[in-house]
């Protein structure tokens, strides 16, 4: 059977991250990293290939994905992965015991950061270095290029420049050769490549922020514009990257749930390093809540075969039995075992990027074309329907208080969500909190373009909500004159807990019974969930965008002098807004949680 590359790339998310190309037998054919997953995959599979590309997708089986929180963390983990299973179409480095370095002449008035495999007896300058693998090199190069405009070009060709080259358009360059800048400003940016590069790139934060006051007072916006493009690039360089700390070995479990499915995600990290995740999909058979669920996984993952026990174990859940589990872990290691799931600093980061990769997971395991094909079939017998319905569509609202009112509907076919068809309704001119008004506003707008001619009508409308809004949805109907929709109400029971929904079908005196463990419930559990997802995230995309026309002064605790030395420490507001809770506490003056209050108020 081939690879399905078209409802894989369906479910892929656009983060960064490491993908591994298997073939029929399992075997790694590939490991590849990408700053955005979903572009870089669907790329192998669109368009003209070469001829070795080609083979490796003809036999390509599955791909599994591991999301990171940076194309840098990607990287690491890449060179982990190649180093550890050699694939046969990664580029294998051979181990010649000769480390790269970065050079720097002399011997020119305008020098470039050079690459050089190894030391020259008789160069006339200095080297930096050296670096554990040329990527490490070049990497640092094009972000010191990038970040300083130094030139990289050959002497020869910058002997014989007239005019700019391309280097210099795209702003990667001053364009030394032509004289656009001089020896003395190309020496200061070279200078302070160089200090980046021996990890002095906190001093030239400080001084570059002198820099653009300075010039910033003497009306060069211009300038102080440039410099302060610099300060954030050499934040974002600053900060920490949780895939790689140098210490610690733990491996980290994470749980994701949806109805009729889960996955466990393992990370396992040894010596602060990332060496990779796999994916569990265990069955429930006893429906157990997630934190007995995974106390009971972790258990059997170690104490069920023969496996090495890190001294830490990580949890996204609080377990049960934690401190019974860290005793039969020590007794088997012969060592102090830690189970804990409250964890900070980078530890937290391995958590959440454990969560991540078992949502982004779980995600492709429901979009599996198999499954879907049974949830629709389930779907149409508990209706009684000729034939399995086409498409389902799902209305719901989210508010806060009253405060920007959204709804979202989502749509379902046969192929999963089909996200390009999603929208949100802005709700205005209703009184705040009235969910029934703000439902009849979002179904006579998408209706009334319905009979319009405009858009696809769905077989199916699921409305999450009670008696009360299936009652709206067939006023709104009854208005537009719709008789050939199916109206689907679904409300959460008095335990609010899943697979206790109470369905109503077409009206509030005919409900619908499903079994908890029915394909059908599960289908309309999962839409009804990714519609209430669709609309949160709408609503506090509208509610922070609302909040956020105040400025810093809004904020509780951040007087004159903190404001001040936010804008310094990160060249602006944009930057303020940029960084996270680790990074604002980093600010002087600024403690760990006046750092969680500025975070909270600009990102809500």
């Amino acid at each position: 059977m081939s690879f399905d590359s078209r409802h894989f790339l369906a479910t892929v998310t656009e983060a960064p991250g490491v993908y591994r190309m298997l073939d029929a037998g399992g075997e790694t054919l590939y490991v590849g990293k990408a700053r955005r997953l979903k572009a870089r995959l669907a790329s192998y599979f669109r368009g003209a290939l070469n001829a070795k590309t080609q083979a490796l997708v003809t036999r390509i089986a599955d791909i599994q994905v591991t999301v990171t929180n940076s194309e840098t963390e990607a990287l690491l983990l890449e060179q982990t992965l190649i180093k550890e299973q050699r694939p046969p179409y990664n580029i294998l480095l051979r181990d010649d015991k000769s480390y790269p370095f970065v050079f720097v002449t002399d011997r020119h008035p305008f020098p470039a950061l050079e690459y050089k495999r190894a030391r020259a007896r008789h160069d006339d300058g200095r080297y930096l270095g050296p670096y554990p693998s040329s990527t490490a090199v070049r990497e640092s190069l094009s972000l010191m290029q990038k970040i300083f405009r130094i030139r990289n070009c050959e002497d020869s060709v910058f002997a014989h420049r007239t005019r700019p080259c391309l280097q210099y358009q795209i702003h990667r360059c001053s364009a030394p050769c032509v004289g656009h800048i001089s020896e003395d400003d190309y020496r200061r940016d070279l200078d302070h490549a160089i200090q980046c590069l021996e990890g002095k790139s906190e001093a030239v934060t400080r001084e570059l922020t002198r820099d653009m006051e300075t010039a910033s007072e003497a009306l060069e916006f211009e300038e102080a514009a440039r410099l302060r493009d610099q300060i954030q690039q050499l934040r974002q360089l600053q900060q920490r990257q949780f895939v790689d700390t140098g210490s610690g070995d733990a491996d980290v479990f994470a749980l994701a749930s949806r109805p009729g499915a889960l996955c466990i995600s393992v990370l396992t990290i040894r010596q602060g390093r990332l060496l990779g995740a796999r994916h569990h999909q265990p069955t429930n058979g006893l429906d157990l809540g997630p934190e007995a669920l995974l106390g009971e996984f972790v258990s059997q993952f170690y104490l069920g075969q023969p496996r090495e026990i890190p001294s830490e174990v990580i949890t996204s859940h609080p377990l049960p039995d934690a401190e019974l589990l860290a005793q039969a872990l020590g007794e088997h290691a012969g060592k102090r075992i830690r189970v804990t799931d409250q964890v900070r600093s980078h530890r937290a980061q391995w958590q959440e990027l454990a969560h991540t990769n078992a949502e982004q997971q779980l995600a492709g395991q429901l979009a599996n074309q198999t499954q879907l094909a049974k949830r629709f079939e389930a779907l149409r017998e508990a209706l009684g329907l000729g034939q399995a319905p086409e498409r389902l569509e799902c209305f719901d609202i989210s508010h806060s208080q009253g405060e920007a009112t959204v709804a979202s509907c989502v749509v379902f076919d046969a192929d999963g969500p089909r996200k390009s068809d999603y929208r949100r309704f802005n709700i205005d001119g209703i009184e705040p909190g009235d969910d029934y008004a703000a439902m009849h506003q979002a179904l006579t707008r998408r209706f009334r373009r319905l009979a319009d001619g405009e858009g696809t009508r769905p077989d199916i409308l699921v409305v999450d909500g009670g008696k009360g809004q299936l009652n709206m949805a067939r006023e709104v109907f009854a208005e537009l004159g719709v008789s050939d929709v199916m109206l689907l109400g679904v409300a959460k029971g008095s335990t609010r807990k899943a697979g206790l929904e109470i369905l109503y079908l077409e009206t509030a005196d005919h409900t619908l019974d499903l079994d908890a463990t029915s394909p059908a419930l599960h289908l309309l559990q999962h839409i009804r969930d990714e519609s209430h997802r669709f609309a949160i995230t709408g609503h506090r995309t509208k509610r922070d965008k609302a909040r956020r026309t105040s400025t810093l002064e809004d904020i509780p605790g951040v007087g004159a002098r903190r404001r001040r030395e936010l804008l310094r420490f990160f060249g602006g507001l944009q930057g303020v807004r940029q960084a996270n809770r680790d990074e604002l506490a980093r600010v002087p003056g600024i403690s760990t949680t006046l750092a969680e209050t500025i975070h909270r108020a600009l990102h809500g």
